[in-house]
């Protein structure tokens, strides 16, 4: 392997990575029976679509023990997704991406400045080589001169005792005064770079120079999140846990300052307490975000800057660093972070044109406005995937400036949140924003009239292809039945046909709008209409079988007389008869053919893919083990689930599967199927399972970009598939 080239070895790194990540097209079953296996083509549920994360980071971490080779290339795939699971790994973290302090010393600065500029100019003089250029011990010394030389020079951001090695400094006496800090380690870093490549450009014109090696690898993360992150189970106390945080807002904020390539961070209730003011500016003021106030963001304008400007000096440095993509703050309600938020957004998004007036009036008043500078909204155009469902504490005041403040969102979850009608509003005035996803679960601040005509009419909302509008008895949908029938008669994202999940419980639906009003949504395949006491099984079974055969996970959660609710409910006993008799029965198997002679006819398949019906606990409770191949499956939570275990997405050469070994959904899966045991054995369980495990997600995938489609385990998977409220 020592003569293959750096690239391939790359490739295959990259290879491993991808295939831990979840496909576009989901099967939308939990990740069992992951053995290793190459991942399948899409959707597929046995074999999985892809590996686990702990497998791909495995494999990943053996490929850098191999030798120096394989570990350059392993490192920055390895180093790319980083997931905080316990306390002392934080720290270790910490540890290794910002060192012991903060600040570097002059010895610390020296080394990383010698070992950077020995590293890169082995670089070149390897880039020489393969030109045919000499690379002896002179050429080395000369190259190495050239960029002390440059770096030395008038502007040049290092100081002069930082090219020395530390060896060969002078002890003198003036060394022993008060030292001051030496620069940021970014700053040392892009000096360097930009002295190569002065050194280059001169010798010779056009040729690549790779970036400087940095020992430290929070240039390489891409994704960090707290999803399961937990300090449970320590035996510390109430003191402790409040006075001695593992995750407090100063390591945060001092690892963020190491990642400028960062595009993806979650966050929970377990460490909200470290999101402090610092911390919001570093994950949201970074590349077109970070300008100063009076600065534009784009043409020409004075602006004068002072060196020695410490807030000026983190904005020269967030403005180099990508931003963030994806955002996610599920259930983060802690004092600490409200009063952040609250602070950012006065102080940036709705204080800033206020700021600008009194200005003008004090000590900038002498200047001539016209020649002053016009400071433009602050926005956030690289987000485009943001979560806050379970941010109640924030108020519509600021958060409504806050969600305005990001034109290019495609995924976007406020359930359970305060918005308010004015916000769908401006959501509705907004030309760039075209939300592909969208949750909008228990706001009970909406009104009917709000989300019908945000659906209807606004832009943003004419390629969704996910919706969730869950309510339930607690905070049931605020629709109106007139609302729901405009919605499903003229809104685009119901009039194109393209939904691949809707969830619409507790609205007023009707045999009418399901059977009259409704288009064909053949692309559907998670639909809920829990808590609708009053709507008929019969209405529901027809309209999956007439416009929507695709679904495969429904939800029925106290709805339906027939099942035991509503108007004219029926025992539970006689709800477990009329489940199989009057809707499993007719939607979800073969239908009945009688042949006197054999045929080599294949026989017709089931009306619609329905597989998985999940159930209040009470009537769960009654089917008992289930009938059939039909089990009970708990959560680790509340809900629970009627799963067909002889259903799946099945890949591989087993009878039935289609020529090539693309995935098929199969009705007939025998007794010893892989899937079919690994269901099983899901039921068996009685809810002592992965907080992952679940259909139906209730929780929007932020993270990734799978939307509502997507899977997640931790803190999000137990939101996602466990919570019953």
């Amino acid at each position: 392997m020592h003569s293959y080239p750096p690239e391939l070895l790359s490739a295959i790194c990259a290879r491993i990575y991808d295939a831990a990540l979840p496909p576009p097209v989901p099967s939308l079953d939990p990740l069992l029976n992951s053995d290793g296996s190459i991942p399948t083509s899409l959707p597929s549920s046995y074999p999985p679509a892809h590996w686990t994360d702990a497998l791909a980071r495995r494999t990943l971490a053996n490929l850098c023990l191999v030798n120096r080779a394989w570990y350059e290339a392993a490192k920055p795939w390895l180093w790319r997704k980083v997931e905080v699971r316990l306390p002392r790994s934080w720290l270790t973290l910490v540890d290794q991406i910002v060192g012991d302090e903060e600040q570097l010393d002059d010895e610390q600065a020296a080394r990383i400045v010698d070992q950077s500029i020995q590293e890169a100019t082995n670089a070149v003089l390897a880039i020489k080589t393969s030109f045919g250029q000499p690379s002896d011990k002179a050429a080395a010394s000369e190259l190495h001169s050239k960029l002390v030389e440059n770096l030395s020079g008038p502007d040049g951001s290092i100081p002069p005792e930082l090219l020395s090695p530390p060896a060969s400094r002078d002890p003198s006496p003036r060394r022993l005064r008060t030292k001051s800090k030496s620069p940021a380690r970014w700053k040392l870093m892009r000096s360097i770079s930009a002295a190569v490549q002065n050194v280059m450009n001169s010798d010779g014109p056009g040729l690549y120079v790779p970036t400087p090696y940095d020992p430290r690898p929070g240039h390489l993360i891409r994704h960090l999140d707290f999803n399961h992150f937990r300090t449970i189970g320590m035996r510390r106390s109430v003191e402790e846990g409040v006075n001695n945080r593992f995750v407090t807002g100063g390591r945060l904020e001092t690892i963020l300052k190491e990642m400028p390539n960062l595009v993806a961070f979650g966050a929970t209730e377990y460490m909200d307490g470290a999101l402090t003011l610092p911390v919001l500016k570093e994950l949201l003021l970074r590349g077109s975000a970070s300008r100063s106030p009076g600065r534009p963001s784009r043409g020409r304008g004075l602006v004068v800057v002072d060196p020695n400007d410490a807030e000026e000096d983190d904005r020269e440095r967030r403005r180099e660093s990508r931003e963030l993509e994806a955002l996610d703050m599920t259930g983060c309600v802690s004092a600490v972070f409200v009063n952040a938020l609250t602070q950012f957004v006065t102080t940036h998004l709705i204080g800033r044109s206020d700021d600008d007036t009194s200005d003008g009036e004090g000590e900038r008043g002498r200047y001539n406005a016209r020649s002053a500078p016009v400071d433009e909204p602050l926005t956030f155009p690289g987000v485009q995937r943001l979560g806050l469902r379970g941010v109640k504490s924030v108020q519509p005041s600021i958060l409504n400036p806050f969600l305005l403040a990001f034109p290019s969102l495609t995924h976007l979850d406020l359930s359970c949140t305060r918005i308010t009608p004015d916000l769908l509003a401006s959501l509705s005035r907004s030309t760039t924003i075209r939300l592909r996803s969208l949750a909008l679960e228990r706001c009970n601040w909406l009104t009917s009239e709000s989300i019908r005509d945000f659906l209807i009419y606004a832009p943003a909302a004419q390629d969704i292809r996910e919706l969730s509008l869950y309510g339930d008895g607690t905070f049931p949908s605020p629709l109106t039945e007139n609302d729901l029938q405009e919605i499903l008669s003229r809104a685009p994202c119901f009039q194109s046909g393209e939904l691949v999940y809707l969830d619409i419980s507790s609205a007023p639906v009707t045999k009418a709008h399901l059977l009259e009003v409704a288009v064909a949504q053949p692309r559907l395949r998670s639909l809920g209409l829990s808590h609708i006491p009053n709507l008929d099984l019969q209405v529901v079974a027809e309209f999956l079988r007439t416009k929507a055969p695709n679904v495969e996970i429904l939800t029925l959660v106290m709805t339906a007389s027939q099942l035991g609710y509503g108007t004219g409910g029926v025992s539970l006993r006689q709800a477990s008869v009329n489940l199989h008799a009057q809707f499993i029965s007719l939607l979800c198997r073969r239908p009945f053919i009688f042949r006197l002679t054999p045929s080599a006819d294949a026989l017709p398949e089931p009306p619609t893919r329905l597989r998985v019906i999940e159930l209040a606990p009470p009537l769960l409770a009654t089917l008992g083990s289930g009938a059939g191949s039909w089990k009970h499956v708990k959560s680790k939570g509340g809900r629970g689930w009627y799963v067909d275990v002889a259903s799946g997405w099945i890949a591989d050469s087993t009878p039935g599967a289609t020529e090539g070994g693309d995935p098929v959904l199969r009705r007939d899966l025998e007794p010893e199927n892989p899937w079919r045991a690994a269901l099983e054995s899901l039921a068996d369980a009685n809810g002592n399972v992965s907080s992952g495990v679940g259909w139906h997600a209730r929780k929007m995938e932020i993270l990734h970009g799978h939307g509502l489609l997507g899977r997640e385990a931790g803190l999000y998977g137990a939101v996602a598939f466990a919570y019953q409220g």
